[in-house]
């Protein structure tokens, strides 16, 4: 790698594919490294709670389909 590589954060597709890997539990250590080394803690904690959100609205609409479907 150059120095101009080794220097930049990781993309907002590498921080995406992180934050899933991480809510997963498959986060390689490779990975884990670059992103404590590289990556900028305010981006994955945005992210993270941007999944977060995402999944809990999927949950709850989920349920809602479910109980309107069963109440019928």
């Amino acid at each position: 790698m150059s120095d101009k590589e080794e220097q930049t954060s990781p993309g907002i597709f590498s921080v995406i594919l992180s934050v899933l890997a991480a809510m997963v539990g498959i986060q390689s250590d490779k990975n884990r490294k670059r992103d404590f080394e590289k990556g900028r803690m305010s981006h994955y904690i945005f992210v993270g709670i941007v999944m977060v959100a995402i999944f809990v609205f999927t949950l709850i609409a989920i349920v809602n389909i479910i109980l309107e479907d069963t109440a019928k």
